[in-house]
């Protein structure tokens, strides 16, 4: 069974590179051949000189203009993830593992965007950010980019279209209306025991992973003590259910923008939330990555 797989690094060599003459190069050629034409019905001796001058520069540039980009690695980074609305980000580092500076090496969508110029210096890496609109929720695979240069004169363009697959996740575009969050749905437990809530002050427990940033003891911090975040409790949960059966709206789209709104203000808010999603059910938690678990679900629904 053959692999369609796309590779994660992709060099550039004398294969992979087109090359093609520039505006520039175009009307570089034909003076040399308005030259050569010139020299051959005047038999002049000094323009043929400087036709085969110029030809010969002509032709060391198409060398120089490949070596450019030859021995360039590039490779993806990782694009974060983005709400539908906003500009999602593709990383692109180039490394330069040559002992050869690269100059005005050039990274955009295509030849008729916008394209950012880097030099490289030998032996070093170039970390290129490219923009890509989101329009809606879901993977947006994001287009190829071109890497080209024309350097040294501007006579060639050599270039090569990088399928990196990048892509990044968008999340639904939050609700812009007035969304209040969900009360208390569930109460106390079975057992008639207090869960954890934000009542009251019962103690320090060392930091985690996830923990509210809002919670963190920055006192105990300040003073080399570690980092602990605070613990509270009451008598009523504070804990909340986030319902997609709940979010009432015309059509999913809104549904999904108000459940979105509902966790990023339960997570500022440091409220701890459940979340109810076609067959997915989440223990109440908070932090950044519950959030991100809701958020991700919300994006794939």
């Amino acid at each position: 069974m053959s692999s369609t797989s796309v590779p994660k690094t992709i060099a550039l060599n004398y294969r992979n590179i087109y090359i093609l003459p520039t505006r520039r190069g175009l009307g570089f050629v034909m003076l040399i051949a308005l030259l050569l034409l010139i020299a051959f019905v005047y038999n002049n001796n000094l323009v043929y000189l400087l036709g085969f001058l110029l030809t010969s520069l002509f032709f060391i540039t198409i060398l120089h203009t490949v070596k450019s980009l030859h021995g360039l690695v590039m490779s993806k980074g990782h694009s974060a993830p983005v709400f539908a609305g906003e500009f999602a980000s593709s990383k692109i580092t180039i490394n330069n593992p040559t002992p050869f500076v690269r100059y005005s090496v050039q990274v955009g969508l295509d030849k008729h965007s916008a394209m950012q110029t880097v030099d490289i210096a030998a032996q070093q890496k170039q970390m290129v950010s490219l923009a890509y609109k989101a329009d809606k929720r879901g993977w947006l695979v994001m287009a190829n980019p071109v890497i080209s240069s024309c350097y040294p004169f501007g006579l060639l363009r050599a270039w090569q279209r990088l399928n990196l697959d990048s892509k990044a996740l968008v999340y639904p575009r939050p609700s812009m209306q007035d969304c209040p969050l969900p009360e208390n749905n569930h109460g106390q437990d079975e057992q008639g025991n207090a869960q954890k809530g934000q009542d009251d002050f019962y103690g320090l427990q060392s930091y985690q992973a996830g923990d509210s940033i809002r919670h963190i003891h920055w006192r105990a911090f300040a003073k080399g003590q570690g980092l602990y975040t605070r613990q509270y409790s009451g008598a009523q949960s504070s804990e909340i259910w986030l319902d997609y059966e709940q979010a009432m709206a015309a059509s999913q789209e809104e549904r999904l923008s108000i459940m979105c709104r509902w966790v990023i203000d339960a997570d500022e808010a440091g409220i701890a939330y459940g979340f109810k999603l076609a067959g997915l059910l989440l223990e109440p938690n908070y932090g950044a990555a519950h959030s991100k678990k809701c958020l991700e679900a919300l994006a794939l629904f």
